[in-house]
């Protein structure tokens, strides 16, 4: 598989970097064509300029500015994020890469009847995503409502192939977190991607 690993922290050194060599490593070592995608390293701007949002409610939206991570989110097969939490939601520069990349004419059509949206990245099969909260999980899950997993689960892997397999991997309470739950997870994340 053409694998696209999105990575979304502003430091290498972070737990969550760690995360993202370790899938792209893994999927890698197992024969997989891998896209890794460092949004930080790349200096990805993640606010929508002007002329995108005039074009936005159509299908001609004008996505030139950021035609090569079109073009990559196109072209692969699976898409696998690796990111913090950060106030229950992703962090600014991710949720930009989704405002401007998941766009109308790429992620989504708008149906000329009545407007509705219409999936469009029936290429990608697989929908993973590899992520930390600060918080523990019952402060997520019972306090927040988790929000962070609808927009992932409900919003964005129902635009890709209906028959999409998806995973979502979670390190809870990283403000208490130890060396043995970090490697534990690392593991757990490991071995959850070698069966892709």
């Amino acid at each position: 598989m053409r694998i696209q690993v999105v990575c979304c922290h502003p430091l290498t050194d972070s737990f969550d970097h760690a995360l993202f060599r370790t899938a792209v490593e893994t999927l890698e070592g197992n024969g997989h064509e891998v896209v890794a995608t460092d949004l930080y390293r790349e200096h990805f701007q993640p606010a929508m300029t002007e002329r995108e949002r005039r074009t936005y409610m159509g299908n001609d939206y004008d996505d030139s500015a950021v035609a090569s991570y079109v073009q990559t989110l196109r072209t692969v097969d699976g898409l696998i994020l690796c990111f913090p939490h950060w106030w229950f939601s992703m962090p600014a520069m991710l949720k930009g890469w989704v405002d401007r990349v998941w766009g109308p004419g790429t992620a989504f059509l708008y149906d000329e009847k009545d407007g509705h949206l219409r999936p469009n990245l029936h290429n990608i099969r697989l929908f993973g995503v590899v992520t930390s909260y600060g918080s523990p999980w019952w402060v997520v899950h019972l306090f927040a409502g988790n929000a962070g997993h609808k927009v992932l689960m409900r919003g964005m892997k129902p635009l890709c192939a209906r028959d999409a397999h998806s995973f979502y991997l979670a390190h809870y309470g990283m403000d208490a977190s130890t060396p043995e739950s970090r490697k534990a997870f690392l593991e757990r994340v490991k071995r959850r991607i070698a069966r892709i």
